[in-house]
C-alpha cells in the first residue's frame, strides 16, 4: 500500500471518519491481504464476502459493514476500483461513491459515482474533505 494511502486512513481517522474494508473473497486469502501489509492497524474493521455469505454489490455486505463498526450506513461513502461490485453496490443503497479510475474511462450507463479519483489516497482526501 502506497505511503501516500496510508496517510490518507491516518488523515480520515483523525477527522472522526471509520473506515471499514469491503472485500469478496475468501476469508483467510483477504485477512492476510488485510494483515500482511498493516492495514489492519489503519481501520477499524473489515468485512469479507464468504464469513458473512453475501458478495459486493449485494446490499448485505455493506450493511454487515456498517453492523460490524456499530455505525448507521446512511452517510457512508464507497470508495472502491469495481464499477459493478462497488459503485452499483453504493447506487443501489443511495450512498455516495469514489471510483479508484487508475487510468480508465467510465463506461457503465445506468450508474455513476458520486465522485472519480486517480488512486485510493485522493479518493479518501475527497470523501474526509465533504464531511457537513
Amino acid at each position: 500500500m502506497a505511503r501516500s494511502s496510508r496517510r490518507a486512513l491516518v488523515n480520515a481517522q483523525a477527522d472522526g471518519w471509520t473506515c471499514v474494508i469491503v472485500t469478496n473473497g475468501r476469508t483467510i486469502q483477504q485477512e492476510t491481504k488485510i494483515r500482511n501489509p498493516g492495514l489492519d492497524r489503519l481501520v477499524q474493521g473489515w468485512v469479507v464476502s464468504e464469513a458473512v455469505g453475501h458478495k459486493k454489490p449485494e446490499p448485505e455486505i455493506f450493511q454487515a459493514a456498517a453492523a460490524a463498526v456499530g455505525l448507521p450506513l446512511p452517510g457512508a461513502w464507497v470508495i472502491g476500483d469495481s464499477p459493478h461490485a462497488d459503485i452499483a453496490g453504493a447506487d443501489a443503497l443511495g450512498l455516495r461513491s469514489v471510483w479508484v479510475t487508475d487510468g480508465r474511462p467510465w463506461t457503465q450507463g445506468s450508474y455513476e459515482p458520486t465522485h472519480t479519483a486517480p488512486d485510493v489516497a485522493s479518493a479518501i482526501n475527497h470523501a474526509i474533505g465533504t464531511r457537513p
